[in-house]
């Protein structure tokens, strides 16, 4: 078979478009292919597909292709331009590459899946033989043409987080579908005027549709929320209440644990992480050491006490019920003497109506913890990002669940 011949079945190339040439550079290590339109057929308008004669041709234009036997390969073109009467002079598409593409769609398509398999930039550009830069630009448009894809589908529950972004108290704000597990987009900060462009990025139908809210007590997701779904439940995150009450116990613990050396008493000497772990999930040893150390009738050991109690709460169905416990519980916890628990017990006083909303939503972020974990994970591949722009799509890249291939 020809040269020609074989790279117009390889190319998957459909009359009358044809391969002109085939040139082998061994020193360059690449394969350089040509490609032609007969001068005498007509072509379409891409933008209305009115058949005309050739005007003329555009300059010579290359895209990177497929590796050819670990070669280099090269697409090269003069594409035919075309007059029409209602668009003017005006280029006609190919069929291997998407428009003002540098790349085959076979190539982009495959730099997808070796982004997605290897979540590392810097080993993709090295397998893939192209720049940082060009992998950026390829990744880039994958997320923007997911995003132009998506479907306005109702979206019933919703979840608001934040992520650290840099050094220092910088965050970007992940709002996430938690029926269909995915981002939906992100924004530069955690302040109201970047969740309110989250919300208002989203088709009016599709906000008006949102039944819940899953956040922390962050005032900005709480008033944003507020003013952009005015018919949503806000829920109070069970799992940042729970971080928030382990965290009280550690201060406790942290306290306690300084007063005591000062009188040479080692007891709490590297206890924090058996404060921290759920029973259920210690071991026979350190069950027997916390079994001793509770008898001594810490101070730890009262919010410790205090935080496993309130775990009760989130297994209530009914609401007066759950009202009853929690009135109890509030005040054997404003009632210990324990400045952090009280701190944490008067905190979830004060949004206590977005926290028994739980009961009726049984939603919580934990679907945005796992994408905080892998888009850490992303992070650390990638040795931070230097822009938002850049973090902002390799969030939606490997959490966002777009189409994101060209064709």
């Amino acid at each position: 078979m020809h040269d020609r011949d074989l790279y117009s079945q390889v190319l998957g190339l459909t009359k009358p478009w044809k391969v002109k040439d085939v040139r082998l550079g061994m020193e360059e290590q690449q394969v350089v292919v040509w490609i032609e339109w007969p001068e005498d057929l007509k072509v379409k308008c891409p933008d209305c597909g009115k058949e005309s004669i050739i005007y003329d041709h555009a300059e010579e234009r290359s895209w990177r292709h497929l590796d050819t036997c670990q070669f280099k390969t090269i697409l090269r073109c003069r594409v035919p331009r075309v007059k029409c009467p209602e668009h003017g002079v005006v280029t006609m598409n190919v069929p291997w590459a998407e428009p003002h593409s540098r790349f085959t769609m076979l190539f982009e398509g495959f730099a997808v899946d070796m982004l997605q398999a290897c979540q590392n930039r810097t080993k993709g550009q090295v397998i893939l033989k192209i720049s940082w830069d060009e992998l950026n630009l390829i990744m880039r448009k994958a997320v923007e043409r997911g995003m132009c894809r998506r479907k306005a589908e109702p979206i019933q529950f919703v979840g608001i987080d934040e992520k650290n972004f840099g050094r220092g108290h910088n965050y970007v704000t992940v709002m996430s579908d938690l029926d269909r597990g995915r981002v939906i987009d992100v924004a530069e900060t955690n302040e109201t005027k970047a969740i309110d462009s989250l919300w208002q990025s989203m088709p009016k139908t599709q906000r008006d549709g949102v039944v819940a809210v899953s956040m922390d007590m962050w005032e900005a997701f709480i008033n944003s929320t507020r003013n952009n779904v005015k018919q949503a439940d806000i829920v109070h995150d069970k799992f940042h209440i729970v971080s928030d009450l382990s965290d009280a116990v550690n201060d406790v613990r942290k306290k306690e644990h300084a007063m005591l050396l000062e009188n040479k008493n080692e007891s709490l000497k590297g206890t924090k992480f058996l404060w921290l772990k759920r029973p259920e999930r210690m071991t026979a040893d350190q069950k027997e050491r916390f079994k001793a150390l509770n008898k001594d009738q810490f101070a730890v050991g009262r919010a410790w006490n205090l935080k496993e109690l309130f775990r009760h709460f989130w297994d209530y169905v009914y609401v007066k019920p759950a009202r009853d416990f929690f009135k109890r519980w509030y005040f054997a916890a404003t009632h210990s003497r324990l400045a952090p628990i009280i701190k944490v017990a008067k905190t979830i006083q004060n949004h206590f109506e977005d926290v028994i909303t739980y009961l009726k939503h049984r939603i919580t972020n934990a679907f945005a913890e796992g994408i905080n974990s892998k888009i850490q994970q992303v992070k650390t591949i990638a040795r931070g990002f230097r822009g938002f722009a850049n973090y902002r799509i390799a969030i939606l890249f490997y959490c966002g669940k777009l189409d994101l291939y060209p064709r």
